[in-house]
């Protein structure tokens, strides 16, 4: 009987952090299109291109807003405030005429 509550939790626990998990996608152009590379990101958690960006964002499975962040100067990695807030589900965000995104945080 504990071997099976155990093994039930455990499923349980894992299924729920797959069902947790976001997919993120960069473009090189606006409205999510052009050359492209996907990443798989767990709420809450900040996506970092590091030195790369890109012009857009598409995204599935956000739980409750995601964040877009500029590229260069004090935006990088998830800080100083995000430009561009939306909501749960799935979307696509593209950079204002002149900038790039640098990475976005998963809520």
């Amino acid at each position: 009987m504990q071997f099976n509550v155990v093994f039930l939790a455990t499923a349980v626990v894992a299924s729920a952090s797959v069902a947790m998990s976001t997919t993120v996608t960069g473009w090189a152009g606006a409205d999510c299109t052009g050359s492209s590379h996907t990443y798989t990101v767990k709420a809450p958690e900040c996506l970092s291109l590091g030195s790369g960006s890109v012009k857009s964002f598409s995204y599935a499975g956000v739980p409750h807003e995601i964040k877009f962040y500029l590229s260069g100067g004090g935006h990088d990695s998830c800080t100083n405030g995000a430009y561009l807030v939306l909501g749960s589900g799935s979307g696509c965000g593209t950079a204002p005429a002149g900038y790039n995104w640098e990475s976005v945080e998963v809520l």
